[in-house]
């Protein structure tokens, strides 16, 4: 799906907590395409997994829309990891009492967008956001 300003896949209800998958999300923000993919690929997390099913969706929809660009021109421009509903489930204890178990859900949201900038190396370099 392209949007304004890059290319969006989304996947909705994965049961992980938001608050696990976060911080994966923090570490592929911003970067180039194929240096995100290699580091998702070697985490042995299962936020990883779920974040890079969702980067390849979004670079293959930013490939099939637009045939002039490659993979080395892609970059991960934002994502978005949101909390989703959470299911309820009893959990059973001791002397016929019981505890709430909250299974948690999340929603990711990537955009990629092309850099514009090709370097003679290949390796492509995300833009910086300048601080306030």
């Amino acid at each position: 799906m392209e949007t304004k300003s890059g290319y969006k896949a989304v996947s909705k209800y994965l049961i992980a907590s938001p608050f696990k998958v976060r911080p994966v999300a923090d570490l592929v923000r911003h970067k180039p395409y194929p240096e995100a993919i290699s580091l998702l690929e070697n985490m042995s997390h299962k936020g990883a997994k779920l974040i890079r099913k969702t980067v390849k969706s979004a670079a293959s929809n930013a490939l099939a829309g637009n045939k002039q660009l490659d993979e080395d021109m892609l970059y991960v421009r934002d994502i978005f990891i949101n909390e989703g509903p959470r299911l309820k489930r009893v959990w059973f204890r001791a002397r016929g009492r019981a505890d709430m178990l909250l299974k948690r859900m999340c929603h990711i949201t990537v955009v990629i967008d092309e850099t514009g900038l090709k370097n003679l190396s290949g390796a492509q370099k995300a833009p910086v956001k300048a601080e306030k």
